[in-house]
């Protein structure tokens, strides 16, 4: 099986992105991106869904964190993308529900090459640490659209604000690892009646 890894270099007036993924990895997460808890939500997808994935950011997160945030979303989106390859034989489709503590989330999507993203979460702070909270939905529409999966993310309930944040996180790994699997069944075979993906 040819690997499943991606190298993404993302360079604007504000930031600077590198991602290095590899999808069919141990769960082994570095991430650098001056943002504290965006580091720890990251961290969650590479642990939970058994991806090695190493973000290096550097931008100007005493100014506005927003420009950091999506453009590490952005720059994971196309390296999921990218790693994916042709799409031959994967499960494509995968859920998770995932509980953490008072909080339940459940994250449903569909890696068929349609970037679209439905995010229900109320969160009761401006911020979780010190990232602002509308940022964490914007983060996974922003990797949706690059990624090119059908994200459908919800918190079904919650008291705090970082469960709730990381058990969306920690679902979404759970359910990119299971849809991004090899199905030994259809090997080589693209899992869509129109033949693309």
């Amino acid at each position: 099986m040819t690997r499943r890894e991606a190298l993404i270099k993302r360079e604007t007036s504000e930031v600077k992105v590198r991602i290095e993924l590899g999808i069919d990895g141990s769960g082994r997460g570095e991430v650098t991106t001056g943002i504290g808890m965006l580091d720890h939500l990251i961290s969650q997808i590479s642990r939970h869904g058994l991806f090695d994935i190493k973000v290096i950011a550097e931008g100007d997160i005493g100014v506005d964190m927003h420009h950091t945030v999506e453009d590490v979303a952005i720059a994971l989106g196309q390296a999921f993308n990218q790693a994916r390859g042709d799409r031959r034989g994967i499960v494509r489709m995968a859920h998770a529900i995932v509980p953490m503590d008072d909080a339940l989330a459940m994250v449903a999507l569909d890696i068929g090459g349609r970037g679209y993203a439905a995010v229900q979460v109320v969160f009761g702070d401006a911020t979780i640490g010190e990232l602002p909270s509308d940022l964490v939905r914007h983060f996974l529409q922003s990797l949706a659209i690059e990624a090119k999966i059908n994200l459908h993310a919800i918190a079904l309930y919650g008291i705090n604000d970082h469960h709730k944040a990381e058990a969306l996180f920690k679902g979404l790994g759970r359910a990119l690892d299971e849809a991004t699997k090899i199905d030994a069944r259809i090997t080589g075979d693209l899992p869509s009646t129109k033949g693309v993906i």
